[in-house]
Parts: C-alpha cells; sequence; structure tokens
C-alpha cells in the first residue's frame, strides 16, 4: 500500500504487503519486503528492508541491509553498509555509523561509533546461510570459497555441488572459480541429491562444498562444508574456517597452479550400486509390495531411475520433473502434498508412500490408509523395524527426542545412545561399530551400514527391505507403539543474556536431575523432562518438553519459559 506523496526510486522493488506512507523517500534499487511499514523514512540506494520491519522518521545509508521484524524509531541515521538485525531495535535519535552490525535482538539506545555490535560466527546449524543476494552475494561466496580452500594443501581435490535453483547455480561458479584460483582441484557434480553429494565427496576428495536454498525460506541459500568423509566440517573445522575468512589471508596459486575442474560420469549408477550392495534388500522381489514415491520435483528424482528397476519394488513415482522456481516448499505445500500422497497411497492400495525433500536428505511417510505418519511418529515405527530385527547394538538419538524411543529400543534389546541436536554429532554416533539406526525426528534417516549422514534415498529402501520381510503394515506397527507429547516452544533471546539464561536454567532445577549433554535438560521425579537450548547462530532459545499427556507437557514449558524469559528482562 503507497499513501502519497512519496519517492520510489529506479528499480526499486515493493513486494505486496508492504506500507509507504507519505513523506518517505525510498532510493533506485531498494528491496521492500512484504509486511514492511514506512513513514517518513528516507531511504538511500541499494537497501534491503527485510519483512515486518518498522522504520519511522529515520535515516538509512547506501548498500545497507535491515533485517527481518527491525525497529528504527523517530529520528534514527544508519549510516552506509550496516546490518541491522532481526527483531533488533534501534530507538530514536541513535546514530549508527557506517560499517557497523547491529546484532539479532539487540536494543540500541546509545549510539555505535566505534565498536562492532555484530555476532562473530559465521556458521549457523546449516553451514553458512544468509539471503541470496543480500547477506550471500558471489563476493562473499568468493572469499569464502577461498579461505576455505586456504584451510586444505595446494593441489587437494573439492567436490561440489547443488540444488536446481538459479541462484544455487550461479553461486557454485563463483565457488569453483575461487578453488580453482587457490590451487585446489574441483570435480563438479553439479546437480544432485545432498547425499549422493556427500557420498562422492568421500571418494578420495579433501572436502566438499554443496549449495542449496534455505529449507522453507526460498530466497535464502546455505552453503554447506563437508569434510573428507562427506559429513558437515566439525566444530573445529568451522573454527579455522572462521579465522581465515576473518582475517582474509587467501593463500593464491601462481599461474602454473591454477586447479583442474573435472565432471565425474555415471555419479548415480555408482551411488544406487554401493546402496544396493550395503542395505539389505532380501524378500522385496518376493513380497509384491507396491510403494507410490513423491520426489516433490526435486533431486532425489534423479537418482530413482537407476534405483527402482534394480530393486524389484512395483512402484509408482509422482513429481519427478525438476522445478527450478520451487527449489524448497513452505510447511504448507509440504502437507498438501503429503495429503495428495495419501489419497494416491489409499487408492492405489499401495503398502505405504514416501515424499522425499527437495534435495532428497529426509522424508516423510504415508501408512497403507493414506494417513500421514508425522515425522516423530516415523523415527519410532523404523526404530521399531530396525531394532525388532537387529535385536542388539545402538540406536543415536537426540536428546530432545521422546524417551519412548528407549522403551521401543529396550523391547527389542537394543540401547539409545543420546547425542546433541547438531548433526555432526548424530554422525559421529553414526560411524560406531555398534551403531544399527539414527534419527533425528524430523525426517532426518542414518543408515549405517550404507553411510553415517542422513540420507532419504537409503532410508526409504531400508523401509521396503523391513517392510517387505516382517508382513506388518505401517498403522499395525504405529498402533503399537505408546503415544508421545514432546512439545517445543522458541523464545527470542538477547546474545547478551544467553551465558545467563542457561545459568538461571540451572539454578531453577534445584536438586532435580539435570543432564548437559547438550544445553541443560532437567528431568523431574516421575520422569517429565524439560530441555533449554540457547540457539548458536540466531537470538533465540529453543524448549523442548516431555510429560505423560500434552497438558502436562505444556505446563512445563509454561514453567521453563517463564525461568528464561527472567534471565532476559
Amino acid at each position: 500500500m503507497l499513501r502519497g506523496p512519496v519517492y520510489i526510486g529506479d528499480y526499486a522493488k515493493v513486494e505486496a504487503g508492504a506500507e509507504i506512507r507519505e513523506h518517505t523517500v525510498v532510493g533506485s534499487n531498494v528491496v521492500v519486503k512484504s509486511g514492511a511499514f514506512l513513514h517518513k523514512a528516507v531511504v538511500h540506494d541499494n537497501v534491503y528492508i527485510g519483512p515486518q520491519s518498522n522504520l519511522r522518521g529515520c535515516v538509512i545509508g547506501k548498500n545497507t541491509d535491515i533485517m527481518r521484524a527491525a525497529r528504527i524509531e523517530d529520528g534514527a541515521v544508519i549510516g552506509d553498509e550496516c546490518l541491522v538485525g532481526e527483531e533488533s531495535i534501534v530507538q530514536g535519535n541513535v546514530r549508527v555509523y557506517p560499517f557497523k552490525t547491529v546484532e539479532a535482538g539487540a536494543f540500541v539506545n546509545t549510539s555505535v561509533i566505534w565498536e562492532s555490535r555484530g555476532q562473530a560466527h559465521l556458521f549457523g546449524t546449516r553451514g553458512v546461510s544468509g539471503i541470496l543476494n543480500v547477506e550471500i552475494t558471489p563476493e562473499v561466496v568468493v572469499r569464502l570459497a577461498g579461505a576455505y580452500a586456504t584451510t586444505l594443501k595446494k593441489g587437494a581435490t573439492v567436490t561440489t555441488a547443488r540444488d536446481h535453483s538459479r541462484g544455487a547455480r550461479a553461486l557454485k561458479r563463483a565457488v569453483i572459480s575461487a578453488l580453482q584460483a587457490s590451487a585446489i582441484d574441483v570435480r563438479d557434480l553439479e546437480n544432485v541429491p545432498l547425499p549422493v553429494a556427500r557420498q562422492q565427496t568421500a571418494r578420495g576428495s579433501a572436502g566438499g562444498i554443496m549449495i542449496r536454498t534455505s529449507p522453507g525460506v526460498p530466497d535464502s541459500v546455505d552453503i554447506m562444508f563437508f569434510d573428507e568423509r562427506g559429513a558437515d566440517l566439525s566444530q573445529a573445522g568451522q573454527r579455522k574456517l572462521d579465522r581465515v575468512y576473518a582475517r582474509q589471508e587467501y593463500r593464491r596459486a601462481f599461474p602454473g597452479e591454477i586447479g583442474d575442474l573435472h565432471f565425474p560420469s555415471s555419479v548415480f549408477d555408482s551411488y544406487t550400486g554401493s546402496l544396493l550392495r550395503n542395505v539389505d534388500t532380501t524378500g522385496i522381489a518376493e513380497s509384491g509390495l507396491k510403494v507410490v514415491i513423491d520426489a516433490s520435483n526435486g533431486s532425489a528424482g534423479l537418482v530413482l531411475p537407476s534405483l527402482l528397476g534394480r530393486l524389484g519394488v512395483d512402484s509408482l513415482t509422482i513429481n519427478p520433473g525438476l522445478d527450478e522456481s520451487r527449489p524448497t516448499e513452505s510447511a504448507d505445500t509440504r502437507r498438501s502434498g503429503l495429503v495428495r500422497l495419501g489419497e494416491i497411497v489409499a487408492s492405489a492400495r499401495a503398502a505405504f508412500g514416501v515424499r522425499f525433500d527437495p534435495v532428497g536428505e529426509r522424508l516423510s511417510l504415508v501408512d497403507e490408509r493414506g494417513r500421514i505418519v508425522e515425522d516423530d511418529r516415523a523415527l519410532l515405527v523404523l526404530l521399531d523395524l530396525v531394532a525388532a530385527e537387529r535385536r542388539s547394538g545402538s540406536v543415536a538419538l537426540p536428546v530432545t527426542t521422546t524417551r519412548i524411543a528407549e522403551q521401543v529400543a529396550a523391547y527389542h534389546g537394543t540401547q539409545v545412545e543420546w547425542t546433541t541436536t547438531s548433526p555432526d554429532d548424530l554422525t559421529r554416533v553414526g560411524r560406531e561399530e555398534t551403531t544399527i539406526f539414527g534419527g533425528d525426528g524430523r525426517g532426518g534417516f542414518i543408515v549405517p551400514e550404507f553411510s553415517s549422514v542422513f540420507d532419504g534415498t537409503a532410508a526409504f529402501v531400508r523401509l521396503v527391505g523391513l517392510v517387505a520381510r516382517t508382513q506388518l503394515t505401517l498403522s499395525q506397527i504405529d498402533a503399537r507403539i505408546p503415544r508421545a507429547h514432546v512439545l517445543r516452544r522458541d523464545l527470542a533471546t538477547p546474545w547478551a543474556v544467553k551465558g545467563l539464561v542457561m545459568r538461571r536454567v540451572v539454578e531453577a532445577a534445584g536438586d532435580r536431575h539435570v543432564d548437559t549433554t547438550d544445553g541443560v535438560r532437567v528431568v523431574e521425579a516421575d520422569g517429565r523432562w524439560v530441555m533449554v537450548l540457547p540457539d548458536p547462530s540466531e537470538a533465540v532459545t529453543h524448549l523442548w518438553a516431555e510429560g505423560p499427556d500434552d497438558a502436562s507437557a505444556q505446563a512445563l514449558l509454561d514453567e521453563w519459559s517463564s525461568v528464561v524469559d527472567s534471565a532476559g528482562h
């Protein structure tokens, strides 16, 4: 909505749902996202104004980024090339000098002149993430890839890959040229599922880089760094990369040392061949199972042709084509996709349906009646199947998983090894000899006999084999597992008080049992528990609680939310 008089410059983009009120000046090449509100604001060229942000009577210098839900009040002036983080508040008449960062959730009431209030970490939970061409530009990507190359030996090989979006395609080219210019040989897989990129990286590369659209956020990208085993870069590796990037000490090759670029062939055949050699597929061909597979227009569909024929299962594949305009999906599209899949499964009388995420890393299930098996239930169903067949060994699960998983594992003579919520910790346990299964309860499954990382395709093959051999339907297995009641809540917490929050939680726990595998988990005498975990990359604290029913879990969340809030005020 525009209400004049306003001035809007050339090539500016104002999304539907933004409100620009009288006496506002918007320069050229400015992006104003949906839900933003501007009144009497003067915005110079090349500024990004995020969704739900609120600017009144302020001046914003050129090339500055105002992130989601930031509030800038009357009389404030933000200099050139600044970054104002999500949900931060800059009070009236405050001056933020050029090249400064105001961190997410900060409340700024004095001018920021010398010190930058930025966060020091490049890495979030999924690698380096940010809005395409706002936070993650080709220049940033070249510097990142140069820093990564500098941590490796000259002449080493790095495998690169991407999802099917245009942004990832453009940025991967920047990665490749930066790596070659730093004396690194590159094996470029182009568009492949994430598990295939990891597996190929583990075949003789010093590391890998995958660029993909952030799940559920179509205008953001994640740059994921892999180690020589194809797993996410360890915390130590991330810190090393962080250091080189911050100091900008890049190693450049001499002209005679520029790296080579290869495009390996038959990547999918070697992946499926290795998968079928390592995962038990006995009984599938004889079972006459019929399954429906939704490739959700993503790269998982690229592996299916070479897999399904050799698997010997009667299958129907829907949405196999790549759609570069939809490299990720919102929760709503995912949900409606699952509902549609359920209808097809029920009418085709199939044993079950699976739906891959766009990069083939995660898997969602629909039972034979066409009902959606929620992600946390799907974890228990697969756990039950694997444990019943193996009857020994251990299962890797994050500490936020329902304790019913312990009952299911123990019933079949296996035990649970609890890990932190970070995927690299699950991967570490997934590599251990005794591990028979791993999962995160959000559609990520580890099939240790094949690889120690999340792999949707491997989980699918494992599931088909298990169902073929047990002769039970998914709804029968689901029905014999008790219901779990784990609830989750996220609270905004300024960076400055994160340490204080954890101290408060430990104090409030008193003499109750406290587990500090990850964050702080407080266990009540009757087995109810709550877990408080500060987010490593955002100004947020996550809470999980489990009780015998939803109401008791909700009560626990309320009780501990007030403990967390009290530290923030």
